[in-house]
């Protein structure tokens, strides 16, 4: 019998609550950590009050002896009018520069909770540049980004996401590739996975691609999709077999928080017990509990 698997909750699906009461709301369900979205009302590190609320953050996650992964995929953080912008692959060298400052700060916010990893994409590419010249401009913020995790001791965790110049698994190998080729220090880069874009974009058999890409992995986010939808949906609402997917993180022994990523369901107060109601059997059964 192995060690059940650590469920957390995406606070991006927590509407209207600061981040401690998130906290004491996924203890009080069950759940084993948070993966704090970074944003207005949400330590956001832009805000002046971030620091004061840091510390309160971190109290609560030491009281309930939680876990934790920062996010930075704040819609509308950056820029109040655009989603996601501006990003690491922006026309515009002032909007990058924004963005590496920002995930930087994520960083610095990382290493003071402890946290697993910080997770970022790398936008999508809206003005047209070609392939060499968006992954030029990805390039350049990533690399200031890893340097400054490795100052702090923090590993970056790499989304693939629809839409986006890095949308997929493959495309992921190859940025690591072109890293690797650059002499760029890649040791604190690995890879957040999402199990919906997985089966969103056909990457699948998904178990296959988990068993491939085990020894990256350092974050899971975890929700219901349909083939070709980019739209996350609470568990049994898709058309994912989850079973297999949780016995296969089981089986290799991953380590890391299984995030639950219900963005759209912030309104819904119900959905984190809903979605743990879910999920609990499954994790117990993959790790031999009965």
């Amino acid at each position: 019998m192995s060690e059940p698997l650590q469920l957390g909750y995406n606070s991006n699906g927590l509407s209207g609550l600061h981040a401690s009461e998130a906290v004491e709301l996924l203890a009080g369900i069950g759940y084993d950590g948070i993966a704090i979205t970074l944003d207005r009302g949400f330590l956001n590190p832009l805000d002046a009050r971030c620091e004061t609320e840091l510390a309160g953050v971190k109290a609560s996650l030491e009281r309930f002896r939680f876990r934790c992964v920062i996010e930075t995929g704040a819609r509308f953080l950056l820029d109040s009018q655009v989603k996601h912008e501006p990003t690491l692959v922006s026309p515009a060298a002032e909007g990058r520069s924004r963005r590496v400052d920002f995930l930087r700060r994520a960083v610095d916010i990382a290493a003071e909770l402890r946290a697993d990893c910080v997770s970022l994409w790398s936008g999508a590419v809206r003005d047209g540049a070609g392939d060499r010249e968006a992954m030029e401009r990805l390039i350049g913020g990533l690399i200031a980004t890893l340097e400054h995790a490795s100052i702090r001791g923090v590993l970056i965790g790499f989304e693939p996401e629809p839409g986006m110049l890095i949308d997929t698994l493959s495309r992921f190998g190859d940025l690591v590739d072109e890293l690797e080729e650059r002499k760029a220090d890649v040791s604190r880069l690995r890879l957040t996975v999402d199990i919906g874009h997985l089966h969103c974009q056909g990457e699948v058999p998904i178990v296959d691609e988990i068993g491939r890409w085990r020894d990256s992995i350092v974050n899971i986010h975890l929700e219901d999709m349909r083939a070709g939808i980019h739209e996350h949906l609470m568990f049994g609402e898709g058309e994912i077999d989850f079973p297999p997917v949780i016995a296969i993180l089981s089986q290799i022994g991953y380590a890391g928080l299984v995030n639950v990523e219900l963005s759209r369901h912030g309104q819904d107060a119900l959905a984190a017990r809903r979605a743990y109601n879910y999920l609990r059997p499954l994790v117990d059964a993959a790790a031999g509990k009965r």
